[in-house]
Parts: C-alpha cells; structure tokens; sequence
C-alpha cells in the first residue's frame, strides 16, 4: 500500500514540485523535473533590484540614507525631548486609538499641533494592546488578549512605559522556580546605537539578576510526554517518535540549517554573533533579502537547507513553525536571528492596558470614539473623514450603522490594519503601489483560550498537591514551575504560565493555547464558550486531569481574526511581500500619512507601532 505524507499530497495538488507517485491508481504522467519549478512561482519571480534590497534592508536597521541611527532619533523624540515647536501648527486627524495612534497623537498635541484622534471602537481604545479585567471568578484576575511581554532589546517600548510610571517586573519567557525572584533594582533601559553612542532612560543603580532558568515545562507529542530539559539532555525519544534520527534538539537542527544565512550579516565571537559593520551589515542583510525573500520558510528547508520531511515535522511541532511553513522565510529568519535568547522579557503591573490608558489623560477631550471612519476623501485643502456610529456594537458583533461626524483637517495619519483599511472609500485613488499593499499584504490570525483556576497547581510540588486534594488526592504528573510554556501536538498547541501572583488571590489565569494561522483557525470556528472544555481537556492531556479539580468555570478567550476592528493579529509577510510590498506601505500619499506595525518592520510588536508613531509624527511637523 502507498502511502503520502502531507507534503506529498501538497505536492500532488499542486501547491509544491510536480512528480509522480508510483502505485498510485489514475495518477497523472510524470512531468520532468525541468519543466516544474520546485514550487509554485511567486507573482514577482524575478529577484528584486539591489536597490530595492538595500532600501529595506535599511528600513530593517533603522538606519537613513547616511548611515544615521534613526532608533537613537526615535529614543530622542519620544522620551527626551519631543518634537520641535510646530511653526504651522496645523489640524491632524489621527484614524484609529491603538498605541501608534496615540503615541502620533501625543507628540503632535505637545508640539502644538490641533488633534482629533478617531476611533471605531465605542468601549475601549489600545487596539491589539488589550488585557481582559472581567470575567473571571475572582475579580481580581486579569489576562492578556493581546500584547503580553516585551523584550529588553525594545528600547522605544521599555523607556515609555519607564517613563509614563508603569511598574514593569520580569516576564519568564522561560520558566523559573515557584518562589524564585529577581535580585537588585529594575535596570535603566539601554540602547547601543550603530555608531556606538550609548543612550540610558537613567541611572544603573545596582546589578540586576534574574532568577535561574529551570527549562522544566513540557513536551507532549506523539503520545509522549519530556520535559524540556530532558528533551535537551537527549533528544532521540522524542524525535524518533517523528522518523527522525538525530541527536540533536530540533532548535539546534534549526539553527544549524539558519547559519549559512546568519553568516551573511554577523561573524561568531565564541559562542555568540556579533554584527558585522554596518556597511556590510547593510550589504549582507541585502543579500539575504535578494536571495531569499522569496522562499517560503518549508522551501527554504527543503530546497536550500535539505532537511527530511521528518525533520521538518519534528520541527515544526516543538519550534512553532507547523501553521507558519507556508508563510515568508523572512518572518521566521527575522525572528529567530534578531531575538536574542538570553534576552529578559518584561510585563507591566497590572496588564499591557496600563500602557495605552496612562497616555489617554493627556489626549482627553481629543478622542471621538465609537466613530468608524468609511470615507476618506483628500484634496487641496486636506483631508475629510466621513465616519459612522455603531453603537450597541462590540469587538465581535455589529449593531446598525447611523451617520456619525464628519471631521476635516489638513493632513491625516492613518493607523488602522490595512485589512480594515480596505473596505474604507478613498477619493482620489491612492496610488497603485500603496492600493495592492492595502489589498495584498497578509495579515496572520492568533487566538488565545485562558482559563481560571482557583489555585496555582502548575506551582505545586507533590505534597501541595496532597494537602490541595486532601481525600480526592491521586498521584500525577507535578509541573512546579512558574513562567514559561509549555508544548503540545493537541489543539492547544502552546500553553503559558503566569509569572507572577496577582496580590492577594490564590488562583491565577493559565494561557492554556495560543495558536496561530491554521492552528488558530481550529479554534475560530467555534463559540467562545465552546472553546473551554476542549482547552481545559488539553491541558489535561499535558497534566492529568487532576488539574480539573481546580478549575473555575470561567475563562476567556480571543480571535483577533474575528475582531471587527483588527482584522488579524498582525501582518505577516508571505514569499516575495517584504521586498515586493513593503517598500510602499509607509510612504505619505499627499496628506496622508502611515502608521502602525504593518508598517515597520517589527509586526505583532508594539516597538514596530512606536517606531511608526515616531516617523509618523516627525513627517506631519516637518
């Protein structure tokens, strides 16, 4: 009997390399190898200009035309010292209240320019940045349905929350041992610009040291459970279970197969990378552009890397990259080369909502909400906005649309997902370049199932969990962690647990699946409330069902796919759009201007909106 994987199906239907299949009844002739590409060829096969290259290699580094660090500018404007004093001061209508919106709207406001930001949303403003404080059991909980941590290698992020008075604490991206806290004071933020000037938001007033990474979470695929750091001691178990094998972990085969490209950009120094200078770096990052922005991230492992469909299982599953294989090899690459493992991550206390609402006072007066702009028409004299009202609507169901305001001004930022963009009138057209970016450029979906639990069993060793249970004890399998994530082959994929007790409760909010694209969508089609038995029975499959002892009844859950007003989590490239469509998306179209992630090239991190807001801002008072 005839077997095919996947990838073979995929490959008989046309979505990769045409072949035969032996044994296979009706199959089509063999079509030669030279006569089918090895995948399906791009809308922009021929390779992108060098010049088109190094233009977004550019963009990438934050550097202008004359090598100038333009995050150094960036940090200068939003934390020191603003913008110049407008000489004309002048009318901007700022279309939507997520971070870029507010962060152009501010700087602009205190340049002393007149602002009106306008947004759809009637209930909330902050766009992806968005923390559930309802809806669980003990109302003290809260989670996060969008942005959830921020890196240390975020500068623009770090230094405004610093400086808006938002407490920050650690964010275990890897988990550490219940009870174990950090010693010394919170760092300043730093940042090392390209030409080696070191800006700080203020003094080190001590060291700073993170607690012991344990790598101690979980690993549950093809009926086999490790914890991570077994997995690492001895990977063969596991990627045996997969066909593969191989000593290595699936995030060294990873890496292994990256370095050729890595190479192009940075030199090893021991065990660490180190940028090459920036003329090379510019060059370098040019080439790989050049070269492989046209690879999806599954071509790139098979054509280029020559990793067995094994292997590519393998990794997929425990890396994230299975719903992602599809999508542009850049995104992975970019991800993977420019996120520092060793980085610290952060939260804010209290949740990421903290950020968006301690700017809100000082824009108060300047906000029309529950005002969805549908017409956007620009001439000599500005820009006019037609908007309606949807009152009664939420982020997932619409109420009857009725004329709103209608607002003028002389230029416009427009910060909106391009999705949404997209069904909003614009007269006169915009230009073909910037139409086929608001047409084309892909944008993934994410969602999250959270769940409440009257106590932190994921905390407990074995003797909190006999105390816990006390008659209703029975053995299982101890987690006792905090922070960190663990991984599933199950529909929960990806689960996260909380860094730190909220004051005050015994119980906490687990992330019990954050998924993406196709991984996602298993999750889109059902209700909201269906999803949390499936999820809860996931998490069981990784923990025993022992943990159900504790659950709440409660949880929430979100589809930035079916939010009404986000259209998507996030952009993200597929093959060829970071050279083909990218260059396009930020320019100014007469009085209108761009911002937001998808217009850097930080998607689905709240530094690419701040750097956008910054730019932005900078444009409009010029």
């Amino acid at each position: 009997m005839t077997t095919i994987d996947r990838r073979g199906f995929a490959r008989l239907a046309g979505l990769g390399a045409v072949g035969s299949l032996a044994g296979v009844a009706g199959a089509a002739p063999a079509v030669p190898a030279s006569a089918a590409p090895a995948s399906a060829p791009s809308r922009g096969a021929a390779a992108p200009s060098r010049e088109t290259c190094e233009k977004v290699a550019r963009d990438l580094l934050l550097v202008d035309e004359h090598n100038a660090d333009l995050k150094l500018r960036y940090l200068r404007v939003l934390i020191d010292h603003g913008l110049p004093k407008a000489r004309s001061p002048k009318k901007v209508l700022v279309i939507g209240a997520g971070i870029a919106g507010l962060v152009a709207a501010t700087l602009l406001k205190r340049a002393g320019h007149q602002v009106t930001v306008i947004e759809a949303n009637g209930n909330r403003i902050g766009g992806r940045i968005k923390t559930f404080t309802s809806g669980f059991a003990d109302h003290a909980q809260y989670a996060e349905a969008g942005a959830m941590r921020i890196p240390d290698f975020h500068p623009l992020t770090m230094a405004l929350i610093d400086k808006l008075g938002i407490p920050r604490r650690p964010f275990y991206n890897v988990d550490v041992r219940p009870g174990a806290a950090p010693s010394g004071p919170i760092p300043p933020v730093t940042y090392t610009s390209r030409g080696g000037h070191v800006w700080r938001s203020g003094p080190v007033k001590g060291k700073y040291e993170a607690p012991a990474r344990l790598n101690h979470t979980w690993i549950r695929v093809n009926g086999i459970v490790q914890r991570r750091d077994e997995y690492a001691a001895d990977p063969r178990r596991i990627n045996a279970s997969f066909g593969l094998k191989d000593r290595r972990t699936t995030a060294q085969i990873l890496d292994e197969a990256l370095d050729p490209v890595r190479d192009h950009i940075s030199v090893l120094h021991g065990s660490q990378r180190v940028d090459k200078p920036l003329p090379e770096l510019i060059r370098g990052w040019a080439r790989v552009l050049r070269e492989f922005d046209g690879h999806s991230m599954n071509r790139f492992l098979t054509e280029h890397a020559g990793l067995s469909d094994a292997a590519i299982d393998a990794i997929g599953t425990i890396e994230n990259l299975t719903s992602r294989l599809p999508l542009a090899f850049m995104h992975t690459f970019l991800t993977r080369s420019l996120v520092n493992p060793s980085a610290t991550y952060w939260e804010m206390t209290g949740g990421s909502r903290m950020l968006p609402y301690r700017l809100e006072p000082g824009l108060r007066g300047n906000i029309r909400m529950d005002r969805r702009a549908v017409r956007i028409t620009t001439s000599g004299g500005g820009v006019r906005v037609d908007t309606v009202s949807e009152r009664g609507s939420d982020e997932s169901s619409s109420a009857p649309q009725r004329p709103a305001e209608t607002f003028h001004g002389d230029v416009a930022i427009v910060t909106i997902p391009f999705p949404a963009l997209r069904h909003v009138e614009i007269t006169p057209a915009l230009s073909y370049a910037k139409r086929r970016a608001i047409i084309e450029l892909h944008y993934d979906s994410a969602t999250k199932v959270l769940l409440e639990f009257r106590r932190r069993w994921w905390e407990f060793d074995e003797q909190d969990w006999k105390r816990e249970l006390g008659p209703r004890y029975r053995p299982g399998r101890v987690t006792h962690v905090t922070g960190g994530g663990s991984v599933a082959d199950n529909a929960n994929r990806f689960t996260y647990y909380p860094s730190h007790a909220v004051p005050g409760s015994e119980g906490g909010v687990v992330l019990a699946s954050y998924v993406w694209a196709d991984d996602a969508a298993r999750w889109d089609s059902m209700d909201d409330r269906e999803r949390y038995g499936y999820a809860l029975r996931g998490l069981a499959e990784v923990h025993g069902d022992r943990i159900t002892e504790f659950y709440t009844g409660h949880g929430q859950t979100q589809s930035w796919l079916r939010n009404r007003y986000a259209f998507g989590e996030a952009a993200v490239f597929t093959p060829g759009q970071m050279t083909e469509i990218h260059p396009a998306v930020a320019v100014p179209e007469g009085p209108l201007h761009f911002a937001g992630e998808h217009t850097s090239l930080k998607h689905a991190w709240i530094e690419g909106s701040l750097e956008s807001a910054v730019r932005a801002a900078l444009e409009v008072n010029a």
